[in-house]
């Protein structure tokens, strides 16, 4: 079975990524049920930074100037494993269970899980590497643990623009708006 495609609609215009359903079913199949819900329409990018990522996903960020932008989850429930067809849950605070087990590095062009750096801590927020950013890696030293689970395969160029936009404490100072994510 090939994996999933993601479609990405901002306001900035779209773009296409591989979603890793045969590495990390857990962390692919979380992303793909919040797309298929419409979790993420509406939601705008509230941290990017120029030569590093965009950061996206956090529900609070419907109002582009949330002060709490990057504090929010989905809601606790569950969701289908595609892989498997056994139950997976969101639990205190839509977190998942830490998937690290395909080493993915955080190359330019990947998405990755964002967290708060406490284990089990990733939700519906992730970020697309516009640099190499091995040191995220789960499986690399350091603090930062975020496991990749796609891969941007048509319109990169648009990450890259996002990641350059003027920006007031990272924030996009003009608001850029996910439309919709729809998986094929």
């Amino acid at each position: 079975m090939p994996n999933p495609t993601a479609t990405f609609e901002t306001t900035m215009g779209s773009f296409k990524a591989e979603i890793y359903l045969d590495r990390v079913p857990i962390t692919a199949s979380n992303f793909v049920d919040l797309c298929s819900t419409g979790f993420y329409n509406g939601v705008h990018f509230h941290r990017v930074i120029p030569g590093f990522m965009d950061q996206f996903g956090c529900p609070n960020a419907r109002d582009p100037n949330a002060r709490n932008a990057g504090q929010g989850g989905p809601p606790d429930g569950e969701f289908k494993n595609l892989v498997t067809g056994g139950t997976e849950r969101r639990s205190n605070g839509g977190n998942i269970k830490d998937e690290n087990i395909s080493r993915d590095t955080n190359a330019p062009g990947t998405l990755s899980m964002a967290n708060t750096g406490q284990p089990n801590s990733g939700g519906s927020q992730f970020f697309l590497n516009v640099a190499d950013n091995k040191n995220l890696d789960w499986f690399a030293p350091g603090p930062s643990k975020h496991p990749v689970f796609g891969k941007i395969i048509e319109g990169m160029d648009i990450c890259v623009a996002i990641s350059k936009v003027p920006t007031k404490n990272d924030n996009p100072t003009t608001p850029i708006m996910m439309k919709s994510i729809t998986i094929s």
